[in-house]
């Protein structure tokens, strides 16, 4: 090789070596680059009508004021507040000693009655016979006609006393009507009762509600909306609930109306009398996110926002379902995920797999 040919060799490797030096620099000042801030918002999805709660009481279905039938004075009280009770179980009884009198009476009357009924018979049996022989006249006969029907009247009234008479002294003592438990006992030994005064409450357990008042501003929602209840007791365990009844008229003094839901498959943990919360929401309710306007960025497909990968923090832009718009906000139906950061701020200088630093919004 000549000596110009070896010069033009040699200028060309350091030519090319310049070159290659060069480009690594220019990565390198790429890489060094600090990323672009950008203002993000995480996506939250909430009902777009609010769930509403009311508190309120467990009250049972069915609640019984249970009293005698007839008036006296406590014997004795057999039960205690909370005690389970069956149907049929005796809950108090009265001093019967006068009811005993008064049984005792009318089985005697009523025996009187059918002794005189039974010699009524035997004397119009006689008169007949001897009416057929002319020994008697026939308004003797009718006499006794007329003492046998009045016989056997008084034998049927005696018979109707003594069955009250029977049924009275029954009445001394106070049963259960149905399965429960005892919520309330108004009466002691020794005690005078009137008839029908409540003495013994007891709830039925097969049936468990929540009371609540109703303000005006919820009574549509109330009748078209799905309701659960929790307990303060457990709140994390929900029951599904039903209206059952929602009174026609508003409180005079609250002005709310009283309603009772009906709590589906109750167990033993739901009991009378603890505070219950009520959820209502509506039936048809969407789930929607709220961003800034300015998050929007308008394309030929349509509304789309920029969305940043929380691994590597590149922009992805995803096209969104709009529901509608507010004042300062757009309302999003789909599209993006719950938890997903999106840019709010300077979305038209953003490109697709640009790497940015977010910065997020306070309170988000």
């Amino acid at each position: 090789m000549s000596r110009s040919q070896s010069r033009i060799a040699a200028i060309a490797s350091v030519a090319a070596t310049m070159a290659l030096a060069g480009c690594d620099q220019a990565q390198k000042a790429a890489e060094a680059k600090p990323e672009r801030p950008v203002l993000v918002e995480r996506v939250h999805y909430e009902d777009r009508a609010p769930a509403r709660t009311l508190v309120g009481t467990v009250r049972p279905r069915f609640e019984s004021d249970l009293g005698f039938r007839v008036p006296g004075k406590v014997a004795r009280r057999l039960v205690e507040v909370g005690q389970m009770v069956k149907s049929g179980d005796a809950l108090a009884t009265l001093d019967d000693t006068d009811l005993q009198l008064q049984r005792d009476e009318a089985d005697a009357e009523l025996k009187a009655a059918i002794t005189s009924l039974a010699q009524a018979e035997a004397d119009l049996k006689r008169g007949t016979e001897l009416r057929k022989n002319g020994w008697t006249t026939d308004q003797t006969l009718e006499k006794q006609n007329v003492a046998v029907e009045e016989a056997r009247a008084r034998r049927d009234k005696a018979g109707r006393a003594l069955t009250l008479a029977v049924n009275a002294s029954d009445y001394a003592t106070l049963r259960a009507d149905a399965d429960g438990v005892v919520t309330a006992t108004d009466v002691e030994a020794g005690q005078v009762v009137a008839a029908g005064q409540t003495a013994i409450v007891v709830a039925r357990l097969a049936e468990k509600e929540a009371a609540v008042a109703v303000p005006e501003a919820l009574v549509a929602r109330v009748r078209t909306g799905i309701a659960s209840v929790s307990l303060w007791s457990r709140p994390d365990k929900v029951y599904k609930a039903r209206l059952r009844e929602l009174s026609p008229s508003a409180d005079p003094a609250t002005r709310t109306y009283a309603a009772r839901f009906t709590i589906l498959a109750s167990d033993d943990e739901v009991r009378l009398g603890m505070t219950a919360t009520l959820t209502l929401a509506d039936a048809d309710n969407e789930r929607i996110a709220r961003l800034p306007l300015s998050a929007l960025f308008n394309q030929t497909k349509g509304p789309s926002v920029w969305v940043v990968d929380a691994v590597s923090g590149a922009l992805t832009l995803k096209p969104v379902t709009i529901a509608g718009y507010d004042a300062r906000d757009v309302v999003i139906r789909g599209g993006i995920e719950e938890g997903e950061r999106v840019v709010t701020l300077g979305v038209q200088k953003l490109d697709a797999g640009q790497k940015v630093r977010t910065v997020q919004t306070l309170g988000l």
